[in-house]
């Protein structure tokens, strides 16, 4: 499989592909309310698009906050689970951010679903503080330590 990781801003003739991956992945595999899914972030947002073999698999963003740098919306599509889309994206933002980040003092973090706590962990996040409930599912924060 060939993969291919992409930015791709809200002008970009890509975004509505990243909002589809987001709507399967989040809106009707996990239910969480559209409404929630979407927010005002998107503009601020700096959004990547996986593509395998030329195939949109996946999409995240990451934002810059108070507290640092936030990775978030990390969506893959079903059939690509498993082989690497996920991991080229974290990646690929961790390159792009990590620089960023080091320069200005700022951590990197992100709310973790808990069942995708071992796959941040395994790219060097850590979890902080108590478990909490996000769009109805449970989240934990994690920073990452390199």
């Amino acid at each position: 499989m060939t993969l291919k990781i992409r930015n791709a801003d809200t002008k970009d003739p890509m975004w509505p592909v990243i909002k589809a991956i987001r709507y399967e992945v989040f809106v009707q595999e996990q239910k969480v309310d559209e409404r929630e899914e979407y927010d005002e972030y998107e503009e601020t947002s700096r959004h990547f698009l996986a593509l395998a073999d030329g195939r949109a698999a996946g999409t995240a963003r990451w934002r810059k906050t108070d507290k640092g740098y936030k990775l978030e919306r990390f969506a893959v599509l079903e059939n690509f689970r498993g082989v690497g889309v996920g991991a080229g994206i974290l990646k690929t933002i961790l390159e792009e951010v990590l620089p960023l980040a080091k320069a200005e003092g700022k951590d990197i973090y992100l709310h973790a679903q808990v069942q995708a706590m071992p796959f941040y962990a395994r790219s060097g996040f850590v979890p902080y503080g108590d478990e909490f409930i996000e769009a109805e599912i449970v989240h934990r924060a994690m920073k990452y330590k390199g």
